[in-house]
Parts: C-alpha cells; structure tokens; sequence
C-alpha cells in the first residue's frame, strides 16, 4: 500500500478550496492545504481531480459516485464553477477523513504533503534513496538536503513509532538513516523567505545533524545559526566545514556549547584557571570556510581547530587579526574583502603561512608582512597601496612566488610593474606579479635599475671609505703613505671579476690584498657581503688559429666556500675549478652589458665620441674638418671627480648607470675638438664570431651600433663590472667602422639566430648571434639604409623550421617537428674530452674518448698563446620530439658563395636527439644561489644536461638564454608523448646558505628528494597536495609493494623502497607534469605495449588526478625506435642517480579501457598505437580496485556538456543492464571513457577452444570453464636449483570440471583497435598442453623450485579424447609445459606442472577447485605434499 504517514494522528489537517481562476479555456481552482501551523495552496483543474478518483476507486476502492460528475456544456459558467468547487471541497474533505492516519500516495503527491509536510516529505526522500541511494554513494558526489527535509527527518526521529509503519518498504525512514550513516559529502543550502507557495520559513527551521555518521564535508547557506543541531557530533570524521550567510560569531558554530558553559578550554590544554567545561577539539578538520558571514572578530573559539590548514574568512567585517596563532598548522588564509587598515606583527600569528589573501581591504603599508618568510601566494589586489617602497617590506621574503596588486593606486605609476619587481632583486624572474610572466624584456630593465641601485650603493660606500681615510690619524710616520695608498686603492677595489654582476642581490666588494685595509671593507649595511680576492689576468696575444678575448670569468679561490653539505654525500655542490670557467674556452656576453643602450644618453654620447675619434684616426673624415687638438675622450663620471653616478633610487629608471656628466666638461670637449659628432640611432649587443683569411675565428662581446652614416662594431675586452663609464668605454675597442655604402651584404644567414655581414673588398665576415627580436630591429634598420641587393635575401630558409628540413630526409619528418621553437647559441662541451684535451692541445676533437658524438659537441680548437682551447659555439633548437643541435663550420661558411641557396647546409651539421633521451642532471639542483662568481656564471649560463648516460654541459652565450631554453624544454618535454627518461635521485641533497632567512622544515624535507634543477619549471602544486592527508599516504604506502615476481631494474628498487611522504614528494618532484594533479593509486604491474607484444616489463602505474604514468624497466630502452647512441640504462655508472623509463597518458587523451576476463589484467587505450598497454596485473582484486580508482578520478575532471542532455545517467544505466547476461557489456563514463567488459562471445570463443580439445566423446558438462587465470610455468635454466635461475613463462590456465589447460594468450592485440587494418599475426588463444584431473596424482606445495608454486605432478598416460588434434612434437621435451620424470618402477613415467600463481586468492581458489573436482573424479582425497 501506498501512504504518505502523517507525524501525529491527532495533527489537524485541513482543506479548502478559496478560490478559481480561468486559464486559457479550462478552470483552475486554488486549494488551501492546512497541516498544524503550515499551510500552502495548490492548484488543480478538473482532470486532476478526475485522474486522482480513477486511481483511488482502483486502488483503495472509493465510491465511483463521490466526484462531481464531468459537464460538457457551459463548464465554465460562473454557477457552476462555484458549484464545484464547494462539491469539490467537500470530496477532498471526505478523502482526508477516509484515510485520517495515512493517506495513499497519489493523494499526498495531489496536495503537496511530499513538498510541504514532514511525513510526506520523508517518504518522498526515503523513496528516492532506495532507487538511487547505492549510486549516489559509489559515485561520491555531494548530496543536497534542504532544511525543510532534514527538519523533517528531524521531527521523524522524535516519534516512538515503527519507520515503516505503512507498510510500503520503499518509505522506511530506516533507507534515509542507512544513506545518512554513509554519506561523506552534504550540501544544506538554505533560503531567505516562505519556501514555495507555502507559509515556511526554512531558516527558522531547527534541524539535526547527529545521525551522519562518516561526513567529510559539509556546506551550509542560509541557515540561523542557533537552528543548527549537532553539528559537534560531526567531528570524529568532518575534514571540511564551510558556513555561508549563518552564523556572526565563530564561536556558535565552533563551539555551539559556550551559549551553556561560560568558562571552557579544549581538551589537552593545562590551565590553572577554573573551567565548567573541557571541549573536545575537531581534531580531523583541516579546511574551515566561513566566507560571506558577519564575523566581526576572530574569537578564542579557533583554538578547538588546530589541525586547519585552510581557512577562509573572507566577506565579513573582520578589522583585526588575532587569535590565529593556535592554528600552527595553517598554510593558507583568505581575509578578503573586509575591513583590515593594519597588520602589525602577522608572522607571530601567521608562521607557517603559504597563501594569504588580503584582497579588497584598506591596507596601506605592507610592514606587518616582512617577516613571513615562508610566504609563496601573496594577493593585494583592491586596496590602497601608493607608494612603491612599501613593496620593500616583501620584496625579501625568501619564498614568494605570486604577488596581485591590481587596482591599487600605484598601478598608475609609470613602468610599475618594472619598478616593484626590481624590489625583489635576483628572484625577480621567480615572482609572478598580477598573473602575468615576467618578459625577458623586464628582466633586461629591472637589471638596468638593480645596476643603478648598486652603483649608488658602491659610490656611497666609497664615499664613506674615502671620508674614513681622510679621517684617520696623521700622527703616525706612516701616515701619508697610507693615504696615498688608500686613494690608489679605491679603483682597484672596485673592478670585481664578475661574469654577471648585475645580476646578483648582493654586494660584491672584491679587494687587493695588498693595499686595502679592514676599514675599507666594513659593511655599512645590513646587505650580506661577499669578499673575494681580486685576480689580474695576464693578456693573451692573438694566435693566427682561433681567438678570443681573454674575459677573465672567474678570480674567485676554490677555498672560499659558503655551501654546507651535511653528511650524506652530494652530487655536485662543492666547487670546482671546471675548465670552461677558468680560461678562455666560453666567451659569454655579461649581463652587465644589456643595461647600456640608447636610452642612456651619456653613453650614447661617449660612445658616439669613440666612434668619431676612431674614425678620425682611421682618416675616412672629410677634408673640410679641423683637426683635433687631442686624441683622447674626456673622462666623464670618475670618482675623482665625484660625479660618476646619479643620486636617486629604483624608481628612476629611466637613468642608467653612469649616465651623468659635467656640462662644464662637455663644453670643453666641444672647444676642444672641433669634429662633427656622428648620431647613435641602435645599439644591439651580441656575441660575435669573426672569420678572417690567415687568422682564423676570433669571437667576443660585441656591440653593434648603427649610427646616420656608419656602421660601427667594437668589442668588450673585459667582462668585469666596470666602476664607472668611463672603465666600460676604455674597455671597447673598435674593430670595424663602415659606411652603409660599403656594406656588401647583411642578411639572415640562420633565421632568427644569426646574421652575417660582409664589406666590400674585404675577405673578413662578421657573424652575429643575439635573440631574434634584436636581429630583426637591427635588419630592418640597415636595410632602410643599405641599398636593395646587399640587404636582400638570396633565396635562404625563411624560418628555423625551413632550415631544419634542409638536413632531414622525408621520412625522416614528422608532423610533431614542424613547430621548431629556441636559436639559441650554446658551446656544448663534455668533460672528459675536455680533460683530454688539457693533456693533448693539439687535438680538435672532443669526442675522442667518450660515446658522444662529435656532431654534437662544440668545435675546440687550440690557442698559441696560452695552450688552452676554446669552443665556437652551436646553435640548439627544439622541435616536438628531438633536441636539434646545428654546429655551423664558420670558415667552411665564409668560403662560400653568398647566392648559394643552400650553403648552410652544406658548411653545417644537424643532430637530432630524441627529447625523451634528454634530461637535466639532476646533480646540478644543489648549487643553489650563491655570491661566488664561479657559481654566479653557473646559474646564469651553464646547464647540465644528460643525453643517455653522457653529460653534456651547455654554456649558452647570452644573458638568459639558459632560463629561456629550460622554459621551453620542460614544456616540450610535458608534451610529448613518447617514453622518456627520468632521473631518480638517490642522495639528499645539501643545505645551501641562500639567505639570512631560514625556511619552514617542511619545505626543507620536500627539497631534499627534488631532483630538479633550479629555472625548470615544476607544475604548480597546492598546499593540500604538498602535504596530503594521513590515510592517502597510509593507503599509497600499502600500496606500493612490488610483487616477488617482478624482475626490478635498479632504479624502481629504488623505487619500490619508498615509504610515506616520500612516495608523494618523488612524485611531485619527478614525475609529475600537470598543474596541481594528486596522486591517487599505485599498481605494481607487468605491461605489455601494442608495437611489442612480445616484450614484457615491469612497470609501477601511478594514477594521479590528470593522467597515468607508467615507470618502466630498463627493459623499455629497446622499445623506441629512437635509440640514442646504442645506450642502456645499466651503462649509467653514476651512484647518486639511476635512469628510468616513463609514459605518460593524459586522462584527457584516454580513450577506452578494456577488462580482461575475470578481472585478471586490463587494457587502457589512448590517441595512438603508442599508447595502448595491457597491464598484467594477475590478482583480479588489484584490477577491480585500479579500475575503481580510475572511475573516481575520471568523475573529478572537467566535463563539457553533453549537447543533448541523456535519457540516463551513467548510473542508471549500469543499473538496467544487470540483467544476468553480459551481452558486450560496454559502459560510457560521463568523461566519455569506454570501460569494456568481456562479451558472451569471447567466453564462447574461449569455451569452444576447450571443448574441441576435448572432442565428441567430452562430456557436456566438461564445457564450463570453472576458473580462468592468468599464471607463470616455472622452468629451471641450466640444471641449477637456485631461484634466480627459475624462468616464469607466462601462461593461461583453464580449469573445467575434468581438465586443465595451459595456452599462450596475446593479452595486447584483442579486440582490434579501430586504426587497425589488418588481423594480428597470431591467435589470441594457442593452446599448449592440456591433462585430465583424474590423470593428477599429487599436488606439490613449497618453495622449492619457486617460492609459493604449485607442482602438479601427473600421470604420463594421455586420454585419446584430449590429444585427438595434438601433434607428437607438441609432446617433445622442449616443447612440453611439463617435465617428464621416469617413475620408482620404470614401468611409468610422470610429467610435473610447475605452476606459480601469483595473486593468493586465486592461487587458493585453484587448489580448492581443484581439490573439489579430483575429489569428485576419483572419490578420495587430493594428495598435497610440502616440500622444502
């Protein structure tokens, strides 16, 4: 029966009818429905009425008379209207007090009690939770009750009576507590006003929430908060409580009980002052969201939630910050939008904080923020800061990584985004301000005004230093000898040898031992100081080879170190002397130098003025013009004079080192020399490579200066940061001025990388190598000023991708590589061919002893001077799949035609290496940021990269250069699709003294495993990723314990080893490539890939939320096609880093997963033929939980709409389909994904294979396969004994009511994929022995020949019904599945069945059927013997 209960019997319930209205041609009547205190209205024409009586007179047997009679004529009629709705009233009257305890379905659904009264309400509930309640729970998704329902439920529960007391199972109140008890996740969204047509109010509406049992999250809208029960029932398992539009005080929803007790502490609290009540804290709650409330303070309440690391407190009144320094384990905070002035001391409150948002407040100074020094997420967005030094305050937080100030008063400030990155010094290219990049071109000008900053520094210290001398003591004899030594001395202390001084946050006050004192060198700032010896490089002649100008790169003493390695051994951080830093082998532009440009007036006039005065000495000026009274520019900006640099600070950027002079001294210089002034238009730095006929190639700094009339190219002969501008304008030399007349040819010889210049009736080139933006500036301005022919292309590649297939054959191209990305010039060296070349000069070779190439090293070629050698450097791109290296012959390029289309090709090599055999060496992640200048050339040029075993080091040319590549290697990498290597770090790495701040200890331990180098981009992860909950790491721990059959590879022994938080920090530091993905499952597997069905390997499958990745074994070094170098992992000697194998499938990219029968293995099938891996796991259970997890994680993902919406769900449709047989049972994932279950047929095909094996004489019941599963037939090698030389052969076993069959599967090619054109080449069943239960003699269990395998030893006397289709060489020694063994009697012989089974349920399974069908074939029990 039918009924929706009232709660009491006694409960007055009325109706009425109050009224009509016409709707279109039909009448409407408005029904009043009366229960205790509530009331609604409904309405319902006549046919309502009529459908409701033709149910009730069927089902409960009213009289067929009680309803007015329908009227054809004039039934809207005024009369009668009124008429029948008085007869109308009457008969819904009359059915209420027929059925006074409860009323039938249909009758509670006509007047609204499911909406409206609690009975029905309940019963509606119930009803629905018994159709769909165990979907909802699987699915895991969040449940919506609203607080009308649950006050229903509520006053349910009050009642002493049954839950069913209608009798109807579906409306037992028992299926809502059973759903409640198990629910996890429950959204109660409230509303303001009556709800419906009806008198309620819902959030006055008192509801309980003690009979959830296992919630994790709740969401509440809309609700008063003193209307919520329970709620602290809810704290053995809620980790997430977020309060909306409720509550105006913390402390009523925290702690609901201080309304009772007015003194309370926490339990575990020691307090000497009288309490009335100790309160239990919510110990697993981590995030508390209680956004858009009234809060106006943060109360004591907080202390009973110590384990919240996300809170969020945004949208309320909140105008202080207090009482947050009970929640220690707080990592993010959002105080948006309320009504902050201050912050004054936040880091005693806020100590481990990673992401605060302060968005939308009326902030004004950020100094209460100095001291968070573990803060990475920064939002300031909305308030009002003005002034740009209060971006000091936080621009020496050590970790910060993301900084909004949008719509703040200083966004209008001039090239602001410049000026408050500037604030933050070397990590400017670390912080992410307003969402947006940092450009390279910000980079270039934030080093412009880190340079203008230090020279003030360094001239107010000089100053100092100087009014220190000054002041000294003059009694002493040697006093006057101190001050003339201390002004030499000035100059002196001055000239760092630093390759990227500009760069660092840091001082560097280098000195000369022998004249500077300790008073000189005393810090006047609180700025860390680095004091270094100052080393003069002897200058080096010209040899008629290969030449470079000596940049002395690094004085700095190897003793000097500032790097603390604990006592685990390091890879790679105690310094060096590398060879390409102690000499001249890698000339490098230093970063220093971009800063002087156009936009520096002073040094386009001295600069100007050389070119004026080395073109008057060169006597190309006109006869007209007087000659100069002097040679000599007049020096500008010394210290002597004491105008060398501008007073001013960061924020005026646009005056540059420098870049003042005396107007006095201009005029002079102008009286002086009466020459005409030639006009700096550009200005481009470059590296520049020049070849010239019987002196070889010869390479520097170069800058290239256009002018009105000339073309000037003069190059940097020291790389040290000069004390002045002075210093930088004697340190060029000019090596070539030309008129544009003159100029025979300035093209594009390799697109977007480098251009070449020729001048008439002079065999020299000149070869220029910058960033494409400036080649391209400087291109187009010649050529509006050289004639046509000369600036014109001659029919070259127009693009890096042309180039690039001008070497490659058309197999050899693929659609992947069109898009080619990088240019950049990078002197590749390997070091031990350079130590073979310290020991023999005079080879050019650096692959001499080593398996590198010599394509794809730089060319070395020796200099006379010195007997050292130096590297011309190579140009790297990077296409979809290959890191491609060009090594262009200069002098063979010099020599050719220049309307040669193809000449350089023909004067270049291309190699290709496969991007998924490159990676960085892990060992260099340790150098960490140091003042020395041999690790300042470290982190600003080289790069180490391991290509196979062998590690190349990449110098790259230009200034930041090497952090360009690393962004767009890790992005190519992330993208492709192919196996490629990884490398696990085994060595905890070193402690680097990076800066006075001391981090958190839990970053700490996260560095420690990091295998990747600094610059490499890592995907972005949240704080709740970077410290998972307990249970995730307790269930990966379980999880990740490798089978004992398994042969591992060093490197996933490794991992195997792995325990805890460990698991979760490898994956995130190696493995890991999409933003904010966690990890879900691990799978210890063997996999099989579709292009090799024949190589299986171990593999550890890690699910995370956005894709699968397969670590393979070493075995997965021979699947690629492209091999690199004839290399394996087990060649790689290196002890503190082994080489893996990884694939990644996206699970966006994921497009059916095939089960296997039983559950015993699985196949997931992704875009290409590359991506279809069958995974062997053999344990239907760790199939069935793979499989489940994979379910989840596919629900978490982004979806877009269906453009029809389905008839079903995916539920629902799993539901109907259970109907006993598995007809193709293929279900569709809301993600699209196909799970495909075995089919009828493949069971058909399979039971068909038996049952002809068996032939006509087989019984029929023989035919049911009893158990399916997938084993290894363990074979002895060699005779020996041991473990280690058992073969496992995997096989298939059938077991059927009177046989066993073992059969070679092809677990990869069934079914077919849809690209495929043509059958596999093999069956997918082949069987290769087959015996009769009855035929076994003995089961033999132990660890001899194999741990845990099963010997099922038979009799050697073959049925004819078995063998009828076998051949006689099925049956030959090698060919068997088993061993023959001559019996005591030699009268029979036994063949034994060595079978492993390696999931112990089925492995108990088999004994237990087989055991059952022996027994019922031979009518005793099966002997099972152990043995040793």
């Amino acid at each position: 029966m039918d009924y929706a209960e009232f709660a009491e019997q006694n409960t007055e319930k009325k109706v009425c009818i109050v009224g009509s209205e016409l709707v279109e041609n039909y009448t409407v009547y408005i029904i009043e429905v009366t229960v205790g205190a509530h009331k609604w209205t409904v309405k319902h024409r006549y046919s309502d009425f009529h459908d409701l009586h033709e149910k009730l007179t069927s089902e409960k047997k009213i009289d067929k008379n009680l309803l007015p009679p329908k009227k054809i004529i004039g039934k809207n009629s005024k009369s009668l209207v009124e008429k029948r709705q008085k007869e109308l009233e009457v008969y819904l009257q009359t059915l209420l007090s027929r059925f006074p305890v409860a009323a039938p379905k249909v009758l509670s659904y006509f007047l609204h009690f499911h909406l409206y009264e609690i009975n029905g309400i309940a019963a509606a509930l119930a009803e629905e939770l018994f159709h769909k309640g165990e979907q909802l729970l699987v699915a895991g998704e969040v449940f919506l009750l609203r607080p009308l329902q649950l006050y229903a439920i509520t006053q349910q529960l009050k009642h002493a009576k049954p839950t069913c007391a209608n009798g109807d199972a579906r409306a037992d109140l028992g299926h809502i507590l059973d759903f409640a008890c198990r629910l996890k996740y429950l959204k109660i969204p409230g509303t303001k006003g009556v709800v419906g047509t009806s008198s309620i109010q819902e959030h006055t509406l008192p509801f309980d929430l003690s009979f959830f049992k296992s919630l994790h999250q709740i969401e509440i809208s809309d609700c008063d908060a003193a209307q919520i029960k329970g709620l602290p029932s809810l704290k053995p398992t809620l980790a997430t409580l977020s309060i909306h539009q409720s509550a105006t005080t913390m402390k009523e929803i925290l702690v609901p009980e201080a309304s009772e007790f007015a003194q309370w502490e926490p339990e575990g609290v020691d307090t000497d002052c009288p309490v009335t009540a100790v309160i239990p804290t919510w110990k697993m709650l981590t995030t508390l969201d209680m956004s858009h409330n009234h809060i106006s303070c943060i109360d004591e309440s907080v202390k009973l939630i110590p384990q919240v690391e996300f809170l969020d407190l945004s949208y309320n009144e909140l105008s202080l910050v207090e009482n947050l320094q009970h929640l220690y384990n707080l990592v993010h905070l959002d105080l948006s939008y309320n009504k902050l002035t201050v912050l004054e001391g936040v880091h005693t409150k806020l100590g481990n904080i990673k992401t605060l948002n302060l968005t939308g407040n009326q902030l004004e100074t950020l100094s209460g923020l100095s001291k968070l020094y573990s803060l990475v997420n920064l939002d300031l967005s909305n308030n009002k800061l003005a002034q740009l030094d209060e971006i000091k305050h936080i621009g020496t937080l050590p970790c910060l990584e993301k900084l909004c100030l949008t719509n703040n008063p200083m966004c209008i400030i001039p090239d602001y985004r410049t000026k408050v990155l500037a604030q933050f010094w070397d990590r400017a290219s670390e912080v992410c301000l307003d969402c947006t990049a940092t450009t390279e071109k910000e980079l270039d000008t934030v080093e412009v005004l880190k340079a203008i900053q230090k020279a003030k520094e360094v001239k107010d210290r000089m100053a100092n230093n100087e009014k220190k001398i000054s002041d000294a003591p003059r009694q002493s004899a040697s006093g006057p000898l101190a001050s003339s030594s201390s002004s030499l001395a000035v100059p002196h202390a001055l000239s760092p040898s630093l390759s990227q001084s500009a760069s660092s946050s840091q001082e560097i006050v280098c000195k000369d031992e022998a004249i500077t004192t300790k008073e000189i060198l005393t810090p006047v700032d609180s700025t860390p100081t680095q004091r270094c010896n100052n080393t003069h490089s002897t200058s080096n002649e010209m040899t008629p080879q290969v030449k470079t100008e000596h940049l002395d790169l690094s004085s700095e003493n190897p003793s000097d170190q500032e790097v603390e390695c604990g006592n685990v051994s390091c890879c790679s951080c105690s310094e060096h002397q590398d060879p390409w830093i102690t000499s001249n082998t890698t000339p490098v532009l230093p970063v220093y130098l971009l800063s002087y440009s156009t936009a520096n007036l002073d040094f386009t006039a001295r600069l100007s003025a050389l070119i004026s005065q080395a073109h008057w000495e060169s006597g190309l000026m006109p006869s007209n013009q007087e000659e100069p009274q002097t040679s000599e520019v007049t020096e500008q900006g010394s210290p002597d004079s004491g105008d060398g640099y501008f007073e001013m600070g960061l924020d005026k950027g646009e005056e540059i080192l420098g870049c003042s002079s005396s107007s006095v001294e201009q005029g002079k210089e102008t009286d002086e020399v009466k020459r005409e002034a030639v006009h700096v238009s550009k200005v481009m730095w470059s590296h520049c490579v020049r070849v010239a006929d019987g002196v070889g190639v010869n390479q520097w700094p170069c800058c290239f200066t256009l002018t009105d009339s000339l073309v000037a190219i003069l190059r940097a002969q020291s790389t040290e940061l000069p004390e002045n501008l002075q210093k930088l304008m004697e340190s060029l030399k000019v090596d070539l001025i030309v008129p544009y007349t003159d100029i025979e040819a300035f093209q594009f010889d390799i697109p977007e990388t480098c251009i070449s210049l020729r001048v008439k009736s002079c065999p020299t080139r000149w070869y220029f190598l910058s960033d494409g933006e400036s080649l391209k500036e400087i291109h187009s301005a010649v050529g509006s000023l050289v004639n046509g022919a000369a600036h014109e292309q001659t029919g070259g590649p127009a693009s890096p991708q042309q180039l690039l297939r001008q070497f490659l054959n058309s197999w050899e191209m693929e659609e992947n590589d069109s898009m080619v990305r990088g240019g950049h010039s990078a002197h590749l060296l390997h070091l031990a061919s350079l130590s073979c070349l310290n020991e023999e000069v005079s080879n050019t070779s650096q692959a001499q002893s080593s398996s590198v190439p010599p394509d794809t090293l730089s060319q070395l070629c020796p200099c006379e001077s010195d007997q050292s050698f130096t590297s011309v450097p190579c140009l790297l791109f990077l296409s979809g799949r290959h890191l491609c290296i060009l090594k262009v012959d200069f002098v063979a390029l010099t020599a050719r035609d220049l309307s040669e289309v193809q000449r350089v090709r023909l004067s270049s090599k291309l190699t290709r290496i496969p991007l998924g055999s490159v990676l960085l060496d892990p060992r260099q992640c340790c150098l960490g940021r140091s003042d020395k200048p041999t690790q300042q050339f470290h982190s600003g040029h080289v790069l180490e990269l391991m290509a196979g075993h062998e590690r190349i080091t990449a110098v790259f040319t230009r200034p930041h250069d090497k952090f360009i590549f690393l962004r767009e290697f890790s992005q190519s990498r992330a993208s492709l699709r192919d196996v490629k290597t990884i490398a696990l770090l085994q060595t905890k790495h070193c402690q680097c003294k990076v800066n006075q701040f001391s981090t958190p200890s839990k970053n700490i331990q996260m560095l420690q495993m990091s295998s990747v180098p600094q610059g490499v981009h890592r995907p972005h992860l949240t704080l709740s990723l970077l410290y998972p909950t307990e249970s995730l790491i307790l269930k990966l721990s379980e999880e990740n314990q490798c089978p004992s059959h398994l042969s591992l590879s060093p490197s996933l022994h490794y991992l195997s080893s792995l325990r805890g938080k460990e698991i979760v920090q490898f994956f995130h530091n190696n493995i890991a490539e999409v933003e904010n993905e966690e990890l879900k499952h691990i799978l210890w597997s063997s996999v099989l890939f579709y292009k090799s069905p024949d190589v299986e390997m171990a593999s550890c499958i890690m699910l995370s939320t956005q894709a699968v990745y397969f670590i393979l074994d070493d075995v997965a070094a021979t699947l690629s096609n492209q091999v690199m170098w004839n290399w394996h992992p087990s060649e790689q000697k290196e002890a503190d880093f082994t080489i893996s194998f990884c694939l990644t499938i996206k699970l966006s990219d994921l497009q059916s997963v095939n089960v296997g029968l039983f559950d015993q293995y699985f196949r997931v099938v992704g875009l290409s033929a590359d991506h279809i891996i069958s995974c062997l796991s053999r344990d239907s259970y760790n199939t069935h939980d793979f499989l489940q997890q994979l379910m989840t994680v596919l629900s978490l993902l982004e979806k877009m709409p269906s453009p029809e919406p389905s008839e079903q769900d995916f539920y629902s449709q799993f539901g109907n389909k259970s109907t006993g047989k598995m007809e193709n049972y293929e279900l569709v994932h809301s993600s699209k994904v196909k799970f495909v279950y075995p089919s009828e047929e493949e069971i058909g095909d399979l039971t068909f294979i038996v049952a002809e094996r068996k032939g006509p004489q087989g019984a029929p019941r023989s035919f049911n396969i009893l158990l399916y599963v997938l084993v290894f037939q363990v074979q002895s090698a060699g005779g020996q004994s041991t473990d280690n030389s058992c073969l496992l052969q995997p096989k298939t076993l059938i077991l059927t009511s009177t046989d066993i069959f073992l059969l070679d599967e092809d677990y990869i090619s069934y079914p077919l994929p849809d690209f495929a054109k043509e059958p596999p080449p093999r069956d997918k069943y082949c069987l290769t022995d087959a015996r009769r239960i009855r035929d076994l003699d003995r089961v033999l269990m132990g660890y001899q020949p194999y741990p845990q395998a099963l010997t099922l030893v038979f009799d050697d006397v073959p049925g004819p019904d078995l063998l009828c289709h076998l051949t006689m060489d099925h049956f030959a020694e090698e060919q068997s599945g088993g061993e023959k063994m001559q019996g005591t009697s030699g009268a029979e012989s036994e063949v034994q069945w060595c079978i492993f089974v390696p999931g112990a349920d089925s492995r108990e399974r088999l004994i237990s059927l087989l055991a059952r069908q022996w027994e019922a074939l031979c009518s005793r029990e099966l002997p099972v013997e152990l043995t040793g």
